[in-house]
């Protein structure tokens, strides 16, 4: 199956091709986006990763799109985008959270904890039962930083995954692992969607939504 990751939930994104079956995952390419150009970017992006490894977008048998936690307007652009081709092309989505994104790079199996930086003082929390690389989640949350080391403590768990160093600083308050790692991008969510869209984890085209780590300035002062 030829699938396609999209990351568009950071400062800057990008997308990646890749290849696999149950067997075997291969990436065939991989693209970056810049910040701020993801809406007039990402689809002449794809065109040319497609033309440059000889494919069409027929070819593509799934999405694999981060859905969050991230950037409101990067978000709401790449999963418009990734709905716009699925729609067309008739071919399933298999989003996947960055949170979950970033468990599955821990060194050790059982209950893992991933965090983002949620700013504000806030930390975007998740929590996964890791096995064999797959994490199934048990929960994901907005918490701020002292609720953030009491669930790390209530939750018992054996390894925290971050790739900011201000929660880690935060973190060693507590006797909990900390691993650092690069943030996951495209090449993540197609790894990890690849085992969905096999597994029939979608979701229709309809319900594909993004994951956001706050409701948007926007939302906030039209509710108030």
């Amino acid at each position: 199956m030829l699938l396609l990751g999209i990351d568009t939930s950071g400062k800057s994104g990008g997308i990646t091709l890749a290849e696999g079956d149950r067997e075997s995952f291969r990436i065939v390419g991989s693209a970056t986006i810049a910040g701020g150009t993801f809406s007039a970017q990402l689809v002449p992006t794809l065109a040319a990763l497609l033309h440059q490894h000889g494919f069409s977008a027929f070819d593509i048998g799934g999405f694999a799109p981060i859905s969050g936690p991230g950037s409101f307007t990067g978000l709401r652009v790449g999963l418009s985008a990734i709905k716009g081709l699925a729609e067309v092309l008739k071919k399933p989505i298999a989003p996947v959270s960055l949170l979950e994104a970033l468990a599955t790079l821990s060194s050790e199996q059982g209950t893992v904890a991933s965090a983002l930086d949620a700013g504000r003082e806030e930390v975007f929390f998740g929590l996964y039962a890791l096995d064999k690389g797959r994490a199934s989640k048990l929960e994901e949350q907005l918490l701020t930083h002292n609720e953030f080391l009491e669930e790390i403590r209530r939750s018992e768990v054996m390894r925290l995954v971050t790739s900011d160093h201000s929660l880690a600083t935060i973190a060693s308050a507590w006797s909990v692992k900390i691993q650092e790692v690069e943030r996951p991008g495209s090449e993540a969510a197609a790894r990890i969607g690849l085992g969905k869209l096999l597994a029939g984890k979608t979701v229709p085209v309809d319900a594909l939504d993004a994951n956001y780590i706050r409701r948007s300035d926007a939302e906030v002062s039209f509710k108030r």
